[in-house]
């Protein structure tokens, strides 16, 4: 059962969901949460949504939530309690860092995409992996500059292939794959066609689940999920679009994403309130004096 915190949450959502609609005019269906898209694996039903600290990434391991800011690290509940937070994430870190993308938690260690972002590119990107129960910093996965990647905005492990996918928000044409027992590159999926501003990845079964900021938010454009084999062995996969989140409460910034298979659930993380122009913030919304940072939990109709 949801706690009482949880439940209120849950009805604040669908009134400010209802409250934008009819300041905004939104025209998107009121079926949107149940309706696939077309060529959609699944169908998605929004539960509930709570706010968070962290404007970046989340994970879970099906009894937590983890949530990562730009220069920090956070541990949720399931009922969207603040657990644990580390704040100097980048100590102990051997390259200079100024930011973290969307992340991913598989045996106890979360794995976080971070990199030294200035001018539009990423430097110094690594695999940097923490300990879930204390957020300190084990050790990290070198880059391979010769990959052609130059940002990482997200991670995700894939445990059947045991390999890490790295995406790239300044040129979404590869996910970068990396090898979990060696530490070392792997190789690069060709994306056809490309997912625009990619900014979280999840796997499952077989397949990457990416979130693009494809939608333009001064537009009133919706963000997207999009669906590709986890080839490892194929130069190139074909990508297909999962689903539009029309639910959002309004338009904003689409970050990370992850999946329960415990509880049968999809958490992404969505900013919203302030105005991001070419990734750089231009001030805030009307009606908003900050940026919420909110995680929306979904149950999947069809079981894994």
């Amino acid at each position: 059962m949801f706690s009482t915190r949880a439940r209120i949450l849950v009805v604040a959502a669908v009134v400010a969901v209802a409250v934008e609609i009819l300041s905004t005019g939104c025209t998107c269906p009121a079926d949107s949460t149940s309706t696939p898209a077309e060529g959609s694996s699944r169908e998605y039903h929004l539960l509930r949504v709570f706010e968070v600290a962290g404007r970046q990434g989340v994970a879970t391991d099906g009894e937590r939530y983890y949530v990562s800011g730009s220069t920090a690290l956070y541990v949720y509940s399931k009922e969207g309690e603040l657990l644990l937070a580390n704040e100097d994430p980048f100590a102990g870190l051997e390259k200079p860092a100024n930011h973290i993308g969307d992340i991913s938690v598989h045996n106890g260690e979360i794995y976080a995409g971070i990199e030294l972002f200035v001018d539009g590119r990423g430097t110094d990107i690594q695999i940097a992996v923490y300990d879930a129960e204390t957020l300190s910093h084990s050790r990290s996965i070198d880059w391979e500059p010769a990959s052609g990647q130059v940002e990482v905005s997200a991670v995700a492990v894939d445990a059947e292939n045991q390999s890490v996918w790295m995406t790239d928000w300044v040129d979404g044409s590869y996910v970068y794959r990396y090898d979990m027992a060696t530490d070392s590159y792997a190789g690069k999926l060709h994306l056809r066609p490309v997912p625009q501003w990619q900014q979280g990845i999840a796997v499952l079964d077989g397949s990457l689940y990416i979130t693009a900021d494809d939608g333009d938010a001064e537009l009133d454009e919706v963000d997207n999920l999009w669906r590709v084999p986890a080839e490892t062995e194929a130069p190139a996969a074909y990508v297909t679009h999962e689903r539009a989140f029309v639910e959002f409460v309004r338009t904003g910034e689409i970050e990370g994403i992850d999946l329960d298979r415990r509880a049968g659930e999809m958490v992404v993380l969505a900013n919203r309130g302030k105005r991001i122009v070419l990734g750089m913030p231009k001030g805030l919304y009307p009606g908003y004096d900050r940026e919420i940072h909110e995680v929306y939990v979904y149950r999947i109709a069809e079981s894994w």
